[in-house]
């Protein structure tokens, strides 16, 4: 009876941990098939022609659509969702893996007829007016008058919180817009116009003031102080971290009420008479501090008038979040002197940033 009763328990022992780990991994896929996001942030999602089910799956877990492509595609198998349709899909990280797969299988969300652009972070907006024309047939000339246009930017600002007319009202900014256009890929319509282009950009950017609204209404600076605070960062920086130390050297400056003196600033001052195809303008962006511009911060205090490329997602939140450090200046090796060119280095006295640029061979 003893051993019939330890063989009995032990059953219900084995019984009960084998519901513990079905439940644990069922609650696991469960895990793997829901959102990614709670904010909803769309993503243009193109599906090739010939490409299969692992292949579309893969990406989606790449571009942090789903969070795991073997349990999605288990999923797609059992649900019977494993066609998908050439085209263009809008998808956002709001959405479960069921609804990313209901949708690409859904015929009528694929769309076949749109045009593709991809607008790269820390472009100027007439860089953005010129893939416009080369792909939409929109003159380059046409976007900018719009983007300057105060009539129109008065009637954006009814509808998007974060433009503000009266600050964009200022004859010194080169496009009032700038700043305000969010780099991403986009699908347009064969016959959009410049306001269905326009209404494109200011939508996403739109999410991302929304999903930051907080940190934006914590800040002691505007909305339009804070994008171009991001505008600079996102043109110094080339990595996310170097984003948030950066931006946290700029903050110790203005504290201090030094100037910014952020060369970048100059190369936007420059404008027209620089190339920034040539590796070796920003040579000409260090030889022309002294240049009068509104957007010059060495010879003017504190922030530029406006922002001075279009700034992404990491460069803005660099700005909401900044490093805490006490440094006051910061140079790149672009050379690779020290081995890894494009590294930033950070200092807090001007004596330690000059032995650092007599060391880097960036005395100008």
């Amino acid at each position: 009876m003893k051993r019939k009763s330890r063989w009995k328990r032990w059953l219900i022992a084995a019984a009960a941990a084998l519901i513990l780990v079905a439940g644990a991994l069922y609650t696991y896929y469960l895990n793997a098939l829901s959102a990614v996001n709670e904010r909803r942030q769309d993503v243009v999602f193109v599906v090739e022609s010939g490409e299969n089910m692992d292949s579309v799956l893969t990406r989606l877990q790449d571009q942090n659509l789903i969070k795991n492509s073997f349990l999605v595609s288990l999923h797609a198998r059992i649900s019977g969702l494993t066609q998908t349709w050439e085209g263009v899909f809008t998808l956002n990280d709001s959405m479960s893996a069921d609804e990313i797969l209901r949708c690409l299988n859904d015929a009528d969300q694929a769309k076949t007829n749109q045009t593709l652009i991809t607008f790269p972070e820390g472009s100027w907006a007439k860089d953005y007016a010129a893939l416009i024309e080369e792909n939409l047939g929109i003159s380059a000339e046409d976007m900018i008058a719009q983007w300057n246009d105060m009539e129109y930017i008065r009637t954006l600002a009814q509808e998007y919180s974060f433009l503000d007319a009266d600050v964009l009202d200022n004859d010194a900014y080169r496009i009032r817009l700038e700043g305000y256009l969010f780099p991403e890929t986009y699908a347009f319509d064969e016959d959009a116009d410049a306001d269905a282009v326009t209404r494109t950009f200011l939508d996403h950017f739109q999410e991302i003031y929304d999903k930051y609204a907080q940190d934006f209404a914590d800040s002691d600076m505007s909305v339009h102080q804070l994008i171009t605070l991001a505008s600079i960062v996102q043109y110094e920086a080339s990595s996310e971290a170097d984003m948030r130390a950066i931006a946290g050297v700029f903050y110790n400056r203005l504290a201090q009420n030094m100037p910014l003196q952020s060369t970048v600033t100059v190369c936007y001052a420059l404008y027209d008479d620089l190339d920034r195809s040539d590796s070796e303008s920003w040579r000409a962006c260090e030889a022309s501090t002294d240049i009068d511009s509104p957007y010059n911060t060495y010879v003017n205090e504190g922030l530029p008038v406006g922002p001075i490329v279009n700034p992404g997602e990491q460069a803005i939140n660099a700005v909401l979040h900044p490093d805490e450090s006490d440094y006051l200046y910061f140079i790149a090796d672009i050379n690779g002197v020290r081995g890894e060119a494009g590294k930033v280095y950070y200092s807090t006295t001007y004596e330690e940033h000059r032995k650092l640029q007599e060391e880097l061979g960036l005395v100008f």
